[in-house]
């Protein structure tokens, strides 16, 4: 008999008396009622507010103008290849190593779905989001999401999701915490989350 098998026969025996009929007594947790449309999406833009990230709305028509103005003056600018907005002046990512990466200020990227009940954005790493390191090194991320990409909750995102792609859910600018509660932020990703949802 493995350890494994040992303790899980422990934890069997543990439980072998507990009144199973309790755990029918437990009513679901409720659900709010579901978003659609303009709600759907400002509840989203709400919520990633709530990261502490910059959450901007506009028109595709001023989407350009707006992605240069949420960049700092003199900035240097990644960008995958496949990314439908031009960016004056932006290095398209051929594969910059980690140092040149370091160097560079700020990445725009599209993203894949926007959870609105998380505030989370997801990329799978396609030609408009570009490969994870560029999301990751740069101190600024500008990503782009469409309000037909907003969904409801984590399952309508996995939903639409492809399991075999590399998956990067953001909520908010890179932060943690050391043991005092000290926020720090920029250890595990970018510092700044500017998000641009395109009506």
């Amino acid at each position: 008999m493995s350890a494994r098998d040992d303790i899980l026969g422990r934890v069997r025996s543990a439980l072998a008396d507990v009144d199973r009929s309790v755990e029918a007594e437990v009513p679901p947790a409720p659900r709010r009622a579901p978003l659609a449309g303009e709600a759907l999406v400002a509840h989203f833009a709400e919520r990633v507010a709530d990261y502490r990230a910059v959450v901007e709305r506009c028109s595709a028509e001023d989407l350009a103008t707006t992605v240069a103005a949420a960049l700092p003056e003199g900035a240097t600018v990644v960008v995958p290849p496949g990314l439908g907005t031009e960016v004056p002046g932006a290095v398209v990512d051929d594969g910059l190593s980690a140092a040149e990466l370091d160097r560079i200020d700020a990445v725009v990227t599209e993203a894949r779905v926007g959870v609105a009940e998380t505030g989370t954005i997801v990329l799978d790493h396609g030609p408009g989001q570009g490969r994870r390191a560029i999301t990751l090194v740069p101190d600024r991320h500008v990503c782009i999401v469409r309000a037909d990409q907003v969904v409801t909750d984590v399952p309508d995102a996995v939903a639409l999701l492809d399991p075999s792609r590399p998956l990067t859910w953001i909520s908010g600018p890179s932060a943690t915490s050391d043991i005092e509660l000290d926020r720090v932020e920029g250890v595990h990703g970018p510092r700044a989350l500017h998000v641009i949802v395109v009506d």
